[in-house]
This record gives C-alpha cells, sequence and structure tokens, in this order.
C-alpha cells in the first residue's frame, strides 16, 4: 500500500509532515512514539489500510515536520493535529499513540470531540512526570542521553552518541561489554558516514535491536530533553485528563520488568495501569507478552486489535 507524502501548514506557520492512504475507509490517524517517526508502523500498513484511511503524522522534532523546540511540548504538538484533524475532516476519527504520541493521543481525545476510537500502545501515564519519572527505563536511557548529548561538544552525531551510550549496554556480559560496544561503534561510524540520512544498520545486530533508531537520524535530541526536564508534560493534571475522555478506548499494555538495579523496564507498571482505568470512562485494557513496540514485535495481533476497534 503506498502513501502520499503531504505537509499541513498550521496558523502559525508550523508544519506537519504527514502520509496519507488514498481510500474511503474510516480515518485512523498514528502518532509515533519519541525518536523514531512515521516510518516506525510501515510493517502493517498494508493490513491496516484494508480496514482504515491512515494518516501517519511525523510528530515536532521528528521526521519532517518542524523542529521548532518551543513546540516539543503535549499541549503545543496536540492543539496543532487537533487544528490538523478539523483541516482534514468533519468527521470524528480514530487515533492511535504509541508510548509518547499515545500521551499526545488521550490529550486530543480529552480537550475535543474529535475522536470516537482511542487507541493507546503502551504510553508512559503518570510514569514520565514528576520524580516518578526517574525510575523508569526511558530517563535512564533517552532522555538522560539527549541531555548530556546537549551538554557536551565532541561529537556531533546523535545515532552514533545515543549508540554508544545506551542504556542497553548493560545488559551485555561485563568481560565482553567494551569488546563488542569498540567493535560495533567502528561499524555505526562506517554507516554513519556513509548513510547519514538513512536508519542505521548493523552486520549481525538483530533487527528488533535496531528499531529504536528507525527515524533517529531526523530526531532533535531538544525533544528528549523536555522529557528529562519534564517539561513535556507542561504540568498537565492527568487525572483530570484522563477522566475527560469519553471516547471507546483500547490500551494495549507491553511487559515491564524490574531489573536488579531497581530500574522500571517498561512504559509503566500494572499499578499505573490500574489508575488509568479507574480514570478513563470506557476502556478496555490487551496484554501483549512483548517489549515496548508491540506493532513491530505482535504486528499480527497488534493489526487484529486496532481492526477490532471498528466493531
Amino acid at each position: 500500500m503506498k502513501l502520499e507524502n503531504y505537509q499541513y501548514e498550521t496558523c502559525d506557520n508550523s508544519i506537519i509532515n504527514y502520509y496519507e492512504a488514498d481510500n474511503s475507509n474510516p480515518i485512523l490517524l498514528i502518532i509515533h512514539a519519541q525518536s523514531t517517526n512515521s516510518r516506525s508502523y510501515s510493517d502493517v500498513i498494508k493490513e491496516l489500510s484494508k480496514r482504515f484511511h491512515l494518516i501517519l503524522i511525523d510528530c515536532y522534532g521528528h521526521g519532517k515536520s518542524s523542529h521548532n523546540r518551543e513546540k516539543y511540548n503535549i499541549i503545543s504538538q496536540g492543539d496543532d493535529l487537533i487544528e490538523f484533524i478539523q483541516y482534514k475532516t468533519d468527521e470524528k476519527i480514530s487515533i492511535l499513540g504509541h508510548s509518547s504520541g499515545g500521551l499526545i493521543a488521550c490529550y486530543i481525545a480529552s480537550k475535543s470531540d474529535l475522536c470516537d476510537n482511542l487507541i493507546l500502545e503502551d504510553p508512559p501515564l503518570f510514569s514520565s512526570t514528576g520524580e516518578k519519572r526517574f525510575n523508569y527505563y526511558n530517563y535512564n536511557d533517552l532522555s538522560t542521553i539527549c541531555h548530556n548529548f546537549i551538554n557536551q561538544e565532541e561529537e556531533e552525531d546523535f545515532v552514533y552518541y545515543y549508540f554508544m551510550n545506551q542504556y542497553m549496554w548493560n545488559f551485555f556480559p561485563e568481560n565482553s561489554r567494551e569488546k563488542i560496544r569498540s567493535k560495533s561503534g567502528k561499524s555505526v561510524l562506517k554507516y554513519r558516514k556513509k548513510h547519514p540520512d538513512k536508519a542505521l544498520k548493523i552486520r549481525f545486530w538483530p533487527k528488533k535491536s535496531l528499531e529504536a533508531f528507525n527515524g533517529m537520524e531526523e530526531y532533535d535530541p531538544y525533544f528528549g530533553e523536555n522529557f528529562y526536564n519534564d517539561t513535556f508534560n507542561c504540568n498537565i493534571d492527568y487525572n483530570k485528563l484522563l477522566s475527560e475522555i469519553n471516547c471507546k478506548t483500547l490500551f494495549m499494555k507491553a511487559n515491564t520488568k524490574i531489573g536488579d538495579d531497581g530500574l522500571i523496564q517498561g512504559a509503566l507498571t500494572d499499578e499505573d495501569l490500574q489508575h488509568v482505568t479507574e480514570l478513563i470512562k470506557n476502556i478496555t485494557v490487551e496484554y501483549f507478552n512483548c517489549g515496548h513496540g508491540i506493532h513491530n514485535e505482535k504486528k499480527k495481533e497488534f493489526v487484529k486489535s486496532v481492526i477490532e476497534t471498528l466493531e
């Protein structure tokens, strides 16, 4: 299924880059996770387009949308997407948001009546704000790496910097970690010099381990900085925000593990999710035995669950 590339200019001249399927099915707007872009969903587009008129956007600071740091927050992105949806259609639509995109999707569903079918793919509700964020994987991985990258001058390539400093190295055997890291880093540098505008590929590395890099070559680390300093959430009262969501909602929950160091490896705990279900009135939860990227790791199950939300 081929998607056409378009751009929408908001009332304040910001650019929302998006890809759209040409069919008459009900609209599904997809909002990707942090550090990737709309290409993240390329493996499920064909099946989803059989039932949906797909619109996949690049969030600000990602892909070909505006890289305006003042827009790297839930309110600016959410309000501009509300404007964009009103431009595209007069009808209510389905909205799917993954991770940070799920936070934005919640904002749209809460602050407007544009959404009648909300699909949340493992968003970090209640876990990405305040002091609570310090105990979660994203803060100790992407957010902190973005902050450190911004405050150093030796390395200019964020993709390489992230690869060399990602928290995942802590899971490698200590006696071989530095050797693998050094050797792999040389491969990354070689590839980045040859293909600076392409998603990272490394020989012998599993595809699953490189999914986080899909779109990172067009990612602005200042977006991650706003999760590090907690300005992305704009001090929003998520209790109030979620309680004002009235549409049908599906929450897709991936695995969450607690590491030996006490770090929470996942978007949110079962306790966080329980709180979410107490606030959103019409919500269903489905559990997936996989990591954070459900649409990449459990493609068939993911597509089936999304399509069934139409029924």
